[in-house]
């Protein structure tokens, strides 16, 4: 069983359809039209614009091929071609359709019945016979010129615009149009207009006046009146809707296209009123410029570049005066406005701001990743991906020592140290740094300002000198005569220069100090010192050749109780010699009993280092037995030169300062050391050795040549002499 709301939807479903087909025209047409055709019925409601669309007719399946009905695709009405026999067919049910070449319906079906009025044109089967009486009169039922009526005419309404006459009497006329009210007949066959017409609604329209008498009856064919309505210009040109802006490339060349505009009049086309022209009233540009920035053709509306150059960012309005009549005074126009944005091309290459920087200066030993410069770059380009750079080192820096540093996007760049620096290998740097824009630039080619020169000077850089103690001590009894050594200031670095020792504060002029050497010595005696005083200096050391770089050291000098015994005597030690690197090799130091005028009994000596921290870091001193002890080097290396090494030897109650003195130097394999030779007294030279042998090579030469010369003269004296005055060896 089929549910109730499905009958429904099949009900509805039709009516719905129904609702939405166009209503149907209804259009008279009298039978044997006796007027000229075609013969205009009826305004089609078709759409104005059609689409490039055409017009189909068709008609009920009794009508011929070849139909009496056509449309006329200018005017959209719908007009008969022949006389139609209303006896033969009294309706006819046309369909009006919109259609593409392909057949798809673009508008409609419009339905349209037209209906063949009768006339009494058929005799009847009876026949009678009546008496009539004719009176001849004039005719005065003639055809009507066409009419042509102003659009949008000002008059009182109703107008008259014409005037139909039947001669007879008792006459009714009657006025056919369409649409209908428009037009109007009074009693006496004015024929009116009732309000203003509009070409543009409908051009023509096609009346039909009837007379008549009382009963409805037509005397004779209608009169048919043709009237044109006559076009004004009362249509302003219709601007097309203002799109999207238009982006043109900067740089572009001038005639590039823009954009076209088509405006559009409803006046009659090909008439004066819908004549189109354009005019360019504004670019909105600056003032000033040479030229034009955009050309207009009046006649296609055509908009190209002029040749006033445009610079990228700009945003343009542009305004054209789209003016009717050609352009004639009293023409009506319309503004249309079409916008335009210069789009950025990469025409610009990056520039440094500075293409010198001034000279930077670094000491040798400036740490790697240190700062050096930063440079500032520019790009006049507007687009962000064109604003990309990429830096580089051009040249000056082969070995690689320096470095650009520089985040992606950003217009500076820094120069940084990536290696150290030698005054001895460069002292100077010229290095050219180079900026390229990323993208590839299509404008011209990069500017001076493309690269930069950073010039770099290297300083060179001597350490202070440093000496073997941060600070230094002694203890010496009070009793210690003027003029004894007490320590030695060395260098850390016995290869380093020469150094220049001095006192600062000796305030109290109790030491002095060896400028070269660095032996601190007693100034003078310790009087008024007392054993636990503790008396500071400021020891000072300077480069010989460079002053300005210098080092200092505390030097405390502790003093102590007096011995009993008398200060120790300082005796001299003969000169031995030592090698370096350290060999198992050493120095016996004999104690003072071998001299009666120091010893003063027999009995064992103690041996120990005087107190200089550099002695004892160098030296070691070890007993061998009582009266001798053995002196080591303690270091594998030791500056080879001579070394006075402080002894102090004790014996029961008296001491003594020996100070022993020891060559350190190169040694063969054998173990003998290497000095440097001078020239030795009375022995040639190199230079004299030379002289002699060139002297002697010469000498001999010249004998030589001498004894050559005198053989060829001898010999050829020979050949000179006749053959009989050879004498004859006398016989033995």
């Amino acid at each position: 069983m089929v549910p109730a709301w499905l009958w429904l939807l099949c009900l509805s479903v039709p009516q719905t359809l129904l609702e939405a087909q166009p209503a149907e025209l209804h259009v008279e047409v009298p039978e044997n039209y006796g007027g000229n055709f075609p013969l205009y019925l009826t305004k089609l409601p078709l759409p104005r614009k059609k689409a490039g669309g055409q017009i189909v007719l068709s008609g009920n399946s009794d009508m011929a091929a070849e139909g009496p009905f056509a449309v006329d695709s200018e005017s959209d009405f719908l007009l008969v071609t022949r006389t139609l026999d209303r006896e033969e067919q009294a309706e006819y049910r046309l369909q009006v359709t919109l259609e593409t070449e392909d057949g798809r319906v673009l508008w409609g079906p419009q339905p349209v019945l037209v209906h063949v009025k009768d006339e009494n044109d058929q005799a009847s089967g009876h026949q009678a016979t009546a008496t009539i009486d004719v009176s001849i009169v004039e005719s005065t039922w003639v055809p009507l010129d066409p009419v042509h009526l102003a659009e949008n005419l000002k008059v009182l309404y109703p107008h008259h615009i014409a005037q139909v006459h039947w001669s007879g009497r008792e006459v009714h006329y009657h006025l056919e149009s369409q649409p209908h009210g428009l037009f109007d007949v009074d009693a006496e066959g004015k024929l009116y207009v009732t309000r203003e017409l509009d070409r543009e609604a409908q051009a023509e329209y096609l009346l039909q006046v009837r007379a008549q008498n009382t009963r409805g009856e037509d005397y004779t064919e209608p009169l048919e009146l043709h009237v044109v309505v006559m076009d004004e210009n009362d249509n302003v040109p219709i601007c097309p809707p203002r799109g999207p802006t238009i982006s043109i490339a900067e740089l572009s060349p001038p005639g590039t296209k823009v954009t076209r505009l088509l405006a559009e009049d409803m006046d009659a086309p090909g008439s004066p009123n819908s004549h189109i022209v354009y005019r360019l009233l504004s670019s909105e540009l600056e003032e000033g410029t040479e030229g034009r920035a955009f050309e207009l053709d009046p006649t296609s509306g055509n908009v190209t570049l002029g040749a006033a150059p445009l610079q990228a960012g700009q945003n343009i309005l542009l305004q054209v005066l789209a003016i009717d009549l050609g352009g004639a005074e009293g023409g009506l126009s319309s503004t249309c406005e079409v916008s335009v944005t210069i789009t950025d091309i990469n025409d610009h290459a990056p520039e440094f701001t500075t293409s010198q920087i001034e000279p930077v200066c670094l000491p040798e030993d400036t740490e790697s990743g240190t700062l050096v410069a930063t440079l500032m770059a520019t790009d006049a380009d507007l687009e962000p991906a064109f604003r990309l750079m990429d830096f580089a080192i051009e040249a000056g820096d082969e070995e690689g020592t320096f470095g650009l540093v520089w985040e992606p996007g950003s217009n500076h760049v820094q120069l940084r140290l990536l290696k150290n620096l030698s005054y001895e290998a460069a002292p100077s740097y010229q290095l050219v740094v180079v900026v390229r824009s990323v993208a590839e630039v299509v404008g011209p080619g990069p500017g001076p300002g493309a690269t930069a020169t950073v010039t770099v000077l290297v300083e060179r850089v001597v350490p202070p000198p440093k000496l073997d103690q941060e600070s230094y001590e002694a203890s010496i009894p009070v009793s210690t005569p003027a003029g004894s050594l007490l320590l030695i200031i060395q260098p850390s670095d016995p290869m380093s220069n020469p150094l220049r020792f001095s006192l600062v504060n000796d305030s109290e002029g109790l030491l002095c100090i060896e400028e070269v050497s660095g032996e601190v010595h007693t100034a003078r005696p310790l009087r008024g010192t007392r054993p636990g005083d503790v008396y500071t200096v400021l020891v000072e050391a300077q480069y010989a050749d460079e002053p300005a770089l210098r080092t200092s050291a505390t030097l405390v000098i502790h003093f102590l109780k007096a011995p009993s015994a008398p200060a120790p005597t300082l005796a001299s030690v003969p000169s031995r010699h030592l090698c370096t690197p350290r060999q198992d090799h050493g120095v016996i130091v004999s104690g003072p009993s071998e001299d009666p005028d120091l010893a003063g009994g027999h009995g064992p000596y103690s041996f120990a280092l005087g107190p200089n921290p550099t002695v004892q870091r160098d030296w070691r001193l070890q007993p061998l037995n009582g009266s001798h002890a053995y002196l080591t080097l303690a270091l594998h290396w030791v500056e080879p030169r001579e070394h006075v090494v402080p002894v102090v030897v004790s014996h029961s109650a008296r001491m003594w300062q020996l100070l022993v003195r020891v060559i350190v130097c190169r040694c063969n394999l054998e173990g003998q050391c290497m000095r440097k030779v001078g020239r030795m007294k009375g022995m040639p030279t190199k230079l004299s050795a030379v002289g002699i042998l060139v002297g002697t090579l010469v000498a001999i030469g010249i004998f030589l040549i001498l004894i050559f010369t005198h053989l060829t003269l001898a010999r050829k004296k020979d050949l000179d002499q006749p053959v009989d005055s050879v004498p004859l060896k006398a016989a033995v």
